[in-house]
C-alpha cells in the first residue's frame, strides 16, 4: 500500500505543476477542463498517507447527526466522535477504547447553534454549512507534538507537494493570567523541519488555544497558514490545518489541571485544501462545486457562473449558484443520515435550509419545479464513493426534497405576491408593516419564517419595521400567557350569552367533518385538503359580536365549515391560515380552534378588513397536523401497551398531546418498575414496527355498549360516535364475538390519527410521576424525537459504565479522586434532566447515586491518608511550641482542616493556621486554636484576620475555622497570621 501512496503523490504533485497558482479573486469563468488534481484523489492521499505510512487505523465519517449528544444541533467538527475518549467516558469495553491512532474524513455541518455559517453561505466565495474534514488522532499519548507536525509537513510538502516558502505556521504564545507558558517545544519543531523564524507565528489564547467547552480537556494548538499571495506582495494567509495538543483540564472553577492522558487531535477542512492543490480562487471552483454549478446551469438556462460577489454580482446570480450548490450537498448529506426537514431542532434547520434553496433557485436562477431534487444524483456522484450511505438513499433523498420543494413553493409565490402588492403601497421612505409580515410568519409550514421575509425585502432595499415586529412578539407573548388560563378567563369565547343569541338567530353548527379529509399519497405523505367556507359572525377580542373587523385585529370567527382540529379530547387546536375568496394574496393567520357549544370559533388576526358574508378558504397547517396525528396514534398504542403489560384493570384518566410530546394519565396499582416501562415500550415498538393500517368510522354509539375491550373514557359521546381502531376494520373489532378489541388498540376517539402506525416511528416514555395514590402520568415523545432520546441514553450509559470503571481501578491521589467524584455529580444531573428512556434513567441513577457514595468513601481515605502525611511533615519542621503559622499543599479546604485538626491532636497545647496556595492567585486557609488559648483567642476571629488581608472571607467557630482569600504574596499573609496570635496568646 506505501507504493501507492507514493503514485498518488506523484500524480497530485504532477498534477499541481500543471495547476494555476491560487492568488486571490478573479472573475473568470469555470474552466471546462476536468481539474487537474481530482478532490478524490486529495481525499484518498491523506487516508493512505495516515493508514500506510504512520499505522493510523480509518474509521468512517459518523453521521451528521449527533448521537447522545443534545449540546449540538449536527455534527460540525471530526472530533465530536472521539469525545468519549477526551472525556474519559468511553467504555472500556467498547471499540472506541482500543483506538489509538485514527485518520478519517469527517462529514460536517455548521448551521444553527453556536457554530452558524448559513447566513454567510452565498455572501462569499468560501463559507459552506456542509463540509468535509480531514483529521488524524493519537490517544493516550500514543504521539504528540514532534510526530503530529512532522507528519503534517510531511503530507503537505511531500504528498501534496505544496512549496514550503507558501507554508507559515503559529503555535501558543501564553497565557500569564491561567499561568501558561509559550508552547516553545512547537515552536522548536517547526524551526528544526526548516521553517525560518519569520514564518513561524505565535499568538495569545484566543487563537491558538483550543477548548471543548466551558469544561473539559483543552490545550494549546498549531495551525499551518497557505499563502495565497505566493511570495508577491504582503502573506495573504489562509489556515490550512489545525492541530490540538490535549493536555489540560478545564475544571468547573476555571483553573487548567494537567490531564492524566494527552491526545492529538487535528483537522483540515477538504475544500480548502481542494482549492489550493487545485489553484482555484474559491472552494466553489473545485471539482466538489464545479458539476454542480454546471449542472445547475443547464437546467435553469442561467447565464455562466463567473465568481463575482458583492457589488459586482449584478442580480445576485452567483450567489444563488452558490446557495443552491451548497445547500443541495447539505440536504442531501443530513436525509441520507437520516434528518429530514420537520419541525424544530436540526429538522427545522434543514426545513429552512431547503426554503433558501428553493427561493434563491427560483427567484433568481428561474429554475423549473422540481428542479433541486434533480441535482441529488450530481451530489451523489460526487460524494457517493466516500459515503456510500449517499448512494443507497439516493431515490429517498430526491423524492423528499422534491416534495418539500413543491409544498414550499405556493407560499413562495403567495409570500411573493403579497410583498409585491404591499410595496406598491408605500411611500419611498416607507417601512414594510410589522403586521404584514408577522402574518406571513404566522402561518406555520405554509407560512415564511421572518429572517426570509427580511432577506427578501433587504434584495428590494426596503426596511422592516422592527419595532413593530417587536411589538407584535410582545403582545403574541402576552396572548399565550392568557391562554394558559382557565378557558372562562379567556377573551376569545363564546358564553351563554353569545351561543343563546346564535341559537335564537337560527345559526347551525359548525360542519368540522372536512378536518377528517385526508389521505395518503403514493410516496407515504399526507395530502391535506382545503376548505371553502362561509364568515357567520366576527367577534373582536372581549367577545363582542361585530358585523367586521379591521387591519392588525386579534378576532373570532364562526364559519359555517371548517377543516381545523378544535382543541378536544386532549389533542391540541389545529392551526394555520385562511383566505379570503378572489384575494389569495392576503393571510388571515389561524392561531386555534375551540369547541364551543357545538360552535368552532377560529382565533385569527386579520392583515386587512374582514366582515360577515366573506367567502374564505381555510389551510391547515400541516406538518402541525401531522405531528399531533402521531402524537394522538401513539397515545393509543400507549394506552393499549399498558394494558397488555399491566392488566386490564389499567385505565386511562386523561390526556393531553401536541406535536413536542403526548401525556398520558393512568389508574395503576403501585408505580411502574424500570422493566415494566421497558416492556410498554416494547409493545409499541412492535406495533409502530407492524406498520398496520388505522382505521376510523363513525357508527351508532349502541353498537359499542357490549364490545369487549373497547376503550372509553367516563364522558358523553356524540352520537353517532368515531371508532378507531389499530390493525382491525371496525366492523370486525364491533363484533362481540371477534374478541379483536382485547387483541389492539380500539377505542372512541373524535381525534385525528395517522392512517398506518409506521409513521408514529418510535415511541419513548421520557417521564413518570404520581399524580395521586394510584394514577401515574406518563410523559413520551415519538419519531425523531425518541431516537435522539434512545442515543442519548446510551451515550450516558457509556459514561456510566466509564465511572464505573474508573472508580474500580483507583484514584493515585486525592485530586484524581476529586476529579472522579465531580465527574460522577455532573453524570447524575445529566441523567435526572436528559431527555431519555425513563426505564433506563431509573436504572442509571441507581449506578451512579452508588458510584457517588463509593468515590465520597474513597475521597475521605484519602484525605485522611494525605493529611496523616503532611501532618508528620508539619511536626518535623515545628519544634514544639504554642503556635505553627505554615503553608501546606492541599487540594480542598476539606484535606486541609484534617490536616489542622491532625496537627492539634498530636500537639494539643498548639494552635494552628495553614494556608495553601492554589491557581489563579486563591488561597485557602484553616486554622484550630488550642483549649488553654479561649476565650481570648478564637479560630474565627484568626482566621477573618487573615483572610479579610487577602480580600476574602472567612467562617466557623470559637475552636475550628476556615476561608478563603487571593494573594501572590503569602509570606505577608502569614506574618498578619503569626502577628495577630502573638498579640492574642
Amino acid at each position: 500500500m506505501a507504493a501507492s501512496v507514493a503514485a498518488t503523490a506523484r500524480r497530485l504533485r504532477r498534477a499541481i505543476r500543471r495547476s494555476p497558482a491560487w492568488r486571490g479573486l478573479s472573475h473568470r469563468p469555470l474552466s471546462s477542463e476536468p481539474p487537474a488534481a481530482k478532490a478524490s484523489a486529495v481525499r484518498a492521499a491523506f487516508l493512505n498517507f495516515f493508514r500506510d505510512r504512520h499505522g493510523h487505523r480509518l474509521v468512517p465519517s459518523a453521521s451528521v447527526r449527533p448521537r447522545g449528544d443534545p449540546s449540538l444541533l449536527f455534527v460540525n467538527a471530526g472530533m465530536n466522535q472521539f469525545k468519549p475518549i477526551f472525556l474519559g467516558t468511553v467504555d472500556p469495553r467498547s471499540e472506541m477504547a482500543g483506538f489509538r491512532r485514527v485518520a478519517n474524513s469527517q462529514k460536517c455541518v455548521r448551521a444553527g447553534g453556536h457554530h452558524n455559517d448559513l447566513e454567510d453561505v452565498g455572501r462569499d466565495l468560501s463559507h459552506h454549512t456542509f463540509f468535509e474534514m480531514l483529521g488524524n488522532w493519537a490517544f493516550g499519548g500514543e504521539y504528540f507534538k514532534e510526530e503530529a507536525c512532522n507528519m503534517a509537513w510531511e503530507l503537505l510538502t511531500q504528498v501534496y507537494g505544496i512549496p514550503e516558502e507558501r507554508l507559515w505556521v503559529s503555535y501558543f504564545d501564553g497565557d500569564p493570567k491561567a499561568g501558561l507558558d509559550p508552547d516553545l517545544e512547537t515552536r522548536d519543531i517547526w524551526l528544526s523541519l526548516g521553517v525560518p523564524a519569520s514564518r513561524v507565528l505565535s499568538f495569545g489564547p484566543q487563537e491558538n488555544f483550543w477548548e471543548m467547552g466551558d469544561t473539559g480537556p483543552c490545550g494549546p494548538c498549531t495551525e499551518i497558514h497557505y499563502d495565497l499571495a505566493g511570495g508577491v506582495g504582503a502573506p495573504q494567509l489562509i489556515e490550512l490545518w489545525n492541530l490540538v495538543f490535549m493536555q489540560h483540564n478545564r475544571e468547573t472553577d476555571g483553573s487548567l489541571q494537567p490531564l492524566p492522558q494527552r491526545h492529538v487531535d487535528t483537522g483540515m477542512g477538504l475544500e480548502r485544501l481542494v482549492a489550493v492543490l487545485q489553484g482555484k480562487h474559491s472552494t466553489y471552483d473545485t471539482d466538489l462545486f464545479s458539476p454542480l454549478l454546471n449542472a445547475i446551469q443547464q437546467g435553469c438556462r442561467a447565464p455562466p457562473y463567473l465568481g463575482r460577489v458583492g457589488v459586482a454580482d449584478e442580480g445576485r446570480t452567483d450567489t444563488a449558484y452558490r446557495v443552491v450548490a451548497d445547500h443541495i450537498r447539505t440536504l442531501s448529506v443530513c436525509i441520507s443520515d437520516g434528518v429530514f426537514p420537520g419541525m424544530s431542532g436540526p429538522p427545522l434547520v434543514l426545513r429552512r435550509i431547503l426554503r433558501r434553496a428553493v427561493r434563491f433557485s427560483m427567484e433568481i436562477l428561474k429554475a423549473p419545479p422540481g428542479f433541486l431534487g434533480s441535482l441529488v444524483p450530481i451530489v451523489v456522484e460526487t460524494l457517493g464513493d466516500a459515503y456510500p450511505e449517499l448512494q443507497r438513499n439516493s431515490a429517498q433523498i430526491a423524492n423528499l426534497v422534491s416534495e418539500d420543494e413543491a409544498a414550499f413553493l405556493a407560499s413562495l409565490e403567495r409570500g411573493r405576491r403579497i410583498i409585491d402588492r404591499t410595496l406598491r403601497t408605500l411611500g419611498p421612505s416607507d417601512m414594510f408593516p410589522a403586521e404584514v409580515a408577522w402574518s406571513l410568519s404566522l402561518c406555520g409550514d405554509l407560512g415564511l419564517p421572518l429572517d426570509m421575509v427580511e432577506l427578501m425585502l433587504e434584495e428590494k432595499g426596503v426596511q422592516l419595521d422592527s419595532a413593530g415586529l417587536e411589538r407584535l412578539a410582545q403582545e403574541e407573548a402576552q396572548h399565550r400567557a392568557r391562554q394558559a388560563e382557565p378557558v372562562q378567563k379567556q377573551g376569545l369565547w363564546l358564553d351563554v350569552h353569545a351561543l343563546g343569541e346564535l341559537q335564537r338567530q337560527g345559526v347551525p353548527p359548525t360542519d368540522d367533518s372536512p378536518k377528517y379529509n385526508y389521505s395518503l399519497r403514493p410516496s407515504g405523505s399526507y395530502e391535506f385538503g382545503t376548505c371553502e367556507a362561509q364568515v357567520l359572525q366576527l367577534y373582536t377580542e372581549d367577545g363582542t359580536a361585530v358585523a367586521s373587523v379591521g387591519k392588525g385585529q386579534r378576532c373570532g370567527l364562526l364559519l359555517d365549515r371548517t377543516n381545523f382540529y378544535a382543541e378536544q379530547g386532549g389533542q391540541a387546536s389545529d392551526r394555520g391560515y385562511l383566505v379570503r375568496a378572489g384575494q389569495e394574496d392576503v393571510l388571515f393567520p389561524v392561531a386555534r380552534a375551540q369547541v364551543c357549544g357545538g360552535f368552532i370559533l377560529h382565533e385569527a388576526v386579520a392583515p386587512e378588513c374582514l366582515q360577515i358574508g366573506d367567502q374564505v378558504q381555510l389551510h391547515v397547517d400541516e406538518t402541525w397536523r401531522l405531528g399531533c396525528m402521531a402524537k394522538h396514534t401513539a397515545t393509543h398504542l400507549l394506552n393499549w401497551a399498558l394494558r397488555q403489560t399491566l392488566g386490564p384493570g389499567t385505565e386511562q384518566q386523561g390526556s393531553h398531546l401536541n406535536p413536542e410530546q403526548l401525556r398520558l394519565d393512568v389508574t395503576t396499582q403501585t408505580p411502574l418498575t424500570p422493566e415494566q416501562l421497558r416492556a410498554v415500550e416494547n409493545t409499541v415498538q412492535e406495533a409502530v414496527g407492524q406498520d398496520e393500517a388505522v382505521y376510523m368510522e363513525e357508527v351508532p354509539l349502541a353498537l359499542t355498549a357490549q364490545v369487549p375491550g373497547l376503550r372509553s373514557l367516563d364522558e358523553v359521546y356524540p352520537d353517532p360516535v368515531r371508532v378507531v381502531s389499530v390493525g382491525v376494520p371496525v366492523a370486525h373489532a364491533l363484533d362481540p364475538a371477534s374478541q379483536a378489541a382485547l387483541q389492539t388498540s380500539v377505542e372512541l376517539c373524535c381525534g385525528t390519527h395517522l392512517l398506518r402506525t409506521g409513521a408514529v416511528g418510535d415511541l419513548v416514555i421520557i417521564g413518570d410521576r404520581q399524580l395521586s395514590k394510584g394514577t401515574t402520568r406518563l410523559l413520551a415523545v415519538t419519531g425523531e424525537q425518541a431516537q435522539q432520546a434512545r442515543e442519548l441514553g446510551q451515550s450516558l450509559a457509556q459514561e456510566v459504565k466509564a465511572a464505573t470503571e474508573r472508580l474500580s481501578q483507583g484514584s493515585r491521589d486525592v485530586a484524581e479522586a476529586l476529579r472522579l467524584s465531580k465527574d460522577i455529580g455532573r453524570l447524575i444531573e445529566a441523567v435526572e434532566t436528559a431527555v431519555m428512556p425513563q426505564w433506563q434513567r431509573r436504572e442509571l441513577l441507581a449506578t451512579v447515586k452508588m458510584l457517588q457514595r463509593r468515590a465520597n468513601t474513597a475521597i475521605r481515605k484519602l484525605q485522611m491518608g494525605q493529611a496523616a502525611k503532611k501532618t508528620q511533615e508539619l511536626l518535623e519542621r515545628h519544634l514544639k511550641g504554642p503556635l505553627i503559622v505554615d503553608t501546606v499543599s492541599a487540594e480542598s479546604l476539606s484535606v486541609l482542616v484534617k490536616v489542622v485538626r491532625q496537627l492539634c491532636e498530636q500537639a494539643p497545647s498548639t494552635s494552628v493556621l495553614l494556608l495553601s496556595p492554589q491557581p489563579m492567585g486563591k488561597v485557602l486557609c484553616a486554622c484550630q486554636v488550642a483549649q488553654g488559648a479561649m476565650p481570648t483567642f478564637t479560630a474565627e476571629a484568626w482566621a477573618l484576620a487573615v483572610c479579610s488581608h487577602m480580600g476574602g472571607k472567612a467562617w466557623g467557630s470559637r475552636v475550628v475555622a476556615q476561608g478563603t482569600g487571593s494573594t501572590t504574596d503569602l509570606e505577608a499573609a502569614l506574618s498578619i497570621a503569626r502577628t495577630y496570635a502573638l498579640s492574642q496568646l
